[in-house]
């Protein structure tokens, strides 16, 4: 193991999405989390998709029954271990299989407790189902992304599942641990997708309290509404984005569009963006994507070629910063962000279902006989 998190362990319940992206998170950055998956579900995929669910990697995989009594007494013995343990099942759940929060505080008072729902433990939503686009859709966040005039644009499900939850886990995490460490106490964190994506909207609301926010969709300075912060279409049928707020970047962007000595409306002229962004579009018509990106190369003007998830990691910066990394064969994201002197590292590959639960209960301290037992017993496979 390497990276700033190492000697933190972490029990992560095998869940999917986000869950699993905030203990990719800490792992990568040098975790020792286990995976505690269902042994029911072992077999299921043959060894050759050993690398396929790439938000899995970096940990080892334990299958355990937790409908077996022996599987729980032996999750609750890990515990004693964990300064973390994780689950995204819907709450009460986690109780009822006898692994919830207050069962395992009784065996670990230390113990940092991660629930990941979309709506939280509690609320009129709380046993509800949902996906990303239920819980952005809640809470404003997409309302606002997408065009004038036209319906919400779901962003992925960046906002909600890995921004709003993953992310909001991990760090929630991390700080329940740093606290832990010093008053000997650990704490439930309740991650919910509805709270992290409308934490992510803070700016949003600050912006509109200063009137520089209209309360419309696709008419402001950073959601499509202005020329100077759009995508537009290169004369090869790709794309082009600019983003240049600043006026110094502003008067930069229209030095590289050929447009410093066009009469145009003032920048932060709102009622003529439209008549301008039809003049830009008009100019970025007239040149290929890859001719653009050239012109703008080495410019504080603020723009960049749209690439494709499967060509990005072919730029010059992206594989300089070597953004993207091949494992196992695999191209992937690498991880993020970069320690200088604690580096991070993709520890392994993603595990097939219960391929280490041998090899790594021997390493949380399980005795080789309790083992053998557990096996017999059906418990783990």
């Amino acid at each position: 193991m390497s990276g700033p998190l190492e000697g933190v362990r972490v029990i992560e319940l095998a869940g999917i999405g986000p869950g699993p992206y905030a203990c990719m998170l800490l792992a990568d950055a040098g975790a020792d989390v286990l995976r505690v998956d269902r042994a029911s579900g072992t077999g299921a995929r043959p060894a050759e998709d050993l690398h396929w669910d790439l938000l899995n990697r970096s940990r080892r995989s334990a299958a355990v029954d937790l409908r077996n009594p022996e599987g729980v007494a032996l999750v609750l013995d890990l515990v004693v271990q964990a300064d973390a343990l994780v689950e995204g099942w819907r709450p009460g759940v986690a109780e009822r299989l006898g692994v919830g929060p207050e069962v395992c505080f009784e065996c670990n008072p230390r113990l940092v407790y991660g629930r990941m729902t979309g709506w939280g433990q509690q609320g009129p939503l709380a046993q509800s189902a949902g996906h990303d686009i239920d819980y952005i859709a809640l809470c404003g966040a997409l309302w606002s992304i997408g065009r004038h005039t036209e319906r919400p644009v779901p962003p992925l499900n960046l906002v909600g599942d890995f921004g709003g939850g993953g992310m909001l886990l991990a760090f929630g995490l991390l700080a329940a641990v740093l606290e832990a460490r010093s008053s000997g106490r650990g704490q439930v964190v309740d991650a919910a997708m509805v709270d992290g994506a409308a934490s992510l909207m803070t700016m949003t609301y600050a912006l509109h309290r200063l009137g520089w926010w209209r309360e419309d969709r696709g008419v402001n300075f950073i959601d499509t509404g202005a020329p100077f912060y759009e995508v537009y279409e290169t004369a090869d049928g790709k794309w082009f984005a600019v983003g240049a707020i600043e006026p110094q970047f502003y008067a930069e962007l229209l030095d590289v569009m050929g447009l410093e000595g066009e009469e145009l409306p003032a920048q932060m002229d709102r009622d003529r963006w439209p008549e301008v962004k039809e003049r830009f579009a008009e100019v970025f018509r007239a040149r290929s994507r890859d001719e653009w990106a050239e012109l703008f190369s080495g410019t504080d003007a603020c723009g960049a070629p749209v690439l494709s998830p499967w060509e990005a990691h072919i730029h010059p910066h992206n594989a300089e910063r070597q953004t993207f990394v091949e494992v196992a064969g695999i191209l992937q994201p690498g991880p993020a962000p970069r320690f200088s002197r604690t580096p991070s590292r993709i520890q392994r590959p993603p595990p097939v279902v219960g391929q280490d639960t041998d090899e790594v209960l021997r390493a949380w301290g399980i005795e080789a006989a309790r083992i053998e037992r557990l096996h017999e017993a059906g418990a783990i496979a």
